[in-house]
């Protein structure tokens, strides 16, 4: 199934300054603002990889490395391992850890059912990746996947080998980062035999695997293979640790012609229990409450200081909407707004959102609030959180959810390790 194998990081050097001021967020949530900012801090901050700027970026990417390989700002370790990492942070008003380990792991078409994706992806993103992959030979972060590990085999190896003094330690204000590196040869052969029958399911980074895969079988098909680009470097967390948090996203409606929030009130009122509710502070309770009854339900908002809460009477609705589908995905939150909302009643269908005419996608449910209030949008759907099972089974199933239908938290951060993929 899986193979995973350890690696010979490409990490900072004392010299570079603190990590700290080395590491940055997940390139696709950083805004330009943020980046200068991290820029401002040392001049030697990932970022200037991961996300290059100027007339070429991709080349200056490339240079980048290039200089900072030369003068000592990046060295790879001498010995291969292991890279566990943990984050501590707080979600819903308690303390969490997450921890797993960073390794490198085979590429594999999904088709053979042993990397499962979970999400579907963009083309401009990955062509984005590809060019900046293909211009400096390197994985600047790691792709977020998950396990199963029913008796904690592997998460006991891990909490063993963690139980000293973090290699690295520090807060970015939200989270607390740590770092231990494993290079004792017996305990990487055992974590890798551990994988020997598992299944890996992407959890963040959809974009980042096929962007591998495409670059390993364009060096192949050019001649110039070495064997590196045959790997990818992950991040593997048991599915079922305690820390996993996954927010929901929340959709924004905006630019529809003729909207009219009193008509699709009553039509939802044919699938949906359509309750007016009081005041917008309650919305995060009601649905919660929803949510751990197992009712499919949503608040809709389109201004004011109050809102409605819609429940779904009836799951069994959906299989005659999604008959090809698996039960899985039909019982996914986001596939009942989609097609009984979203495309029947005002018709922003699939294609609509992949190119997100109508419908754009925010974390943050003040944020969807005052887009409403602002008129920048005409109403805002707000969701409860895809369970982690359910990422699960759906890849499980072989089919992958709409776009923006989860979001891991917190991000791992990038620039703690890299992989270089071959040694030239």
């Amino acid at each position: 199934m899986a193979e995973i194998k350890p690696f010979r990081a490409l990490r900072y050097t004392a010299q570079a300054g603190k990590i700290e001021e080395l590491t940055c967020p997940p390139y696709d949530i950083i805004s330009e603002e943020e980046r200068v900012a991290f820029l401002n801090k040392n001049l030697r901050n990932v970022i200037r990889l991961e996300l290059p700027k100027g007339e070429d970026p991709y080349t200056e990417a490339r240079k980048t490395l290039k200089t900072w390989l030369a003068d000592g700002t990046l060295r790879r370790d001498t010995d291969p391992g292991f890279y566990i990492y943990e984050e501590e942070f707080e979600a819903y008003g308690v303390r969490k850890k997450v921890k797993g380990f960073i390794c490198l792991v085979k590429l594999e078409e999904f088709s053979k059912g042993i990397v499962l994706p979970h999400e579907e992806t963009l083309s401009k993103a990955k062509e984005d990746r590809f060019r900046l992959m293909q211009a400096t030979g390197c994985n600047f972060s790691q792709i977020y996947s998950l396990y199963m590990d029913e008796a904690h085999i592997t998460g006991a190896r891990l909490d063993a080998l963690s139980s000293g003094k973090p290699r690295y330690e520090f807060s970015d204000g939200a989270v607390t980062h740590r770092m231990w590196f494993v290079n004792d040869k017996e305990a990487i052969k055992a974590i890798c035999a551990d994988f020997e029958n598992r299944k890996l399911y992407i959890a963040d980074g959809h974009h980042r695997y096929e962007t591998a895969l495409n670059y390993r079988n364009y060096c192949r098909e050019h001649g110039i293979a070495k064997g590196g680009e045959d790997y990818v470097m992950m991040m593997l967390v048991d599915m079922e640790n305690d820390g996993l948090v996954v927010f929901p996203t929340h959709r924004l409606v905006r630019g529809l012609s003729g909207f009219n929030a009193e008509k699709l009130l009553a039509a939802c009122a044919d699938e949906f229990e359509v309750i007016p509710q009081q005041g917008t502070d309650t919305i995060e309770r009601v649905l919660n409450e929803k949510y751990l009854q197992g009712k499919k339900a949503f608040a809709f908002y389109d201004g004011g200081e109050n809102w409605t809460l819609l429940v779904l009477k009836d799951i069994g609705v959906m299989r005659s909407v999604l008959p090809d589908k698996s039960e899985a995905y039909r019982g996914l939150d986001v596939s009942v707004l989609h097609n009984l909302i979203l495309e029947k009643y005002l018709g922003i269908d699939k294609e609509n959102m992949a190119k997100q005419v109508n419908l754009t996608y925010t974390r943050s449910l003040q944020e969807a609030l005052a887009s409403v209030q602002s008129g920048e949008s005409q109403c805002a759907f707000l969701l409860n959180p895809t369970r982690v099972t359910e990422i699960r089974d759906v890849a499980a199933a072989g089919e992958k959810m709409p776009q923006k239908s989860t979001y891991f938290y917190p991000k791992l951060i990038t620039g703690l390790v890299m992989n270089k993929l071959n040694d030239d």
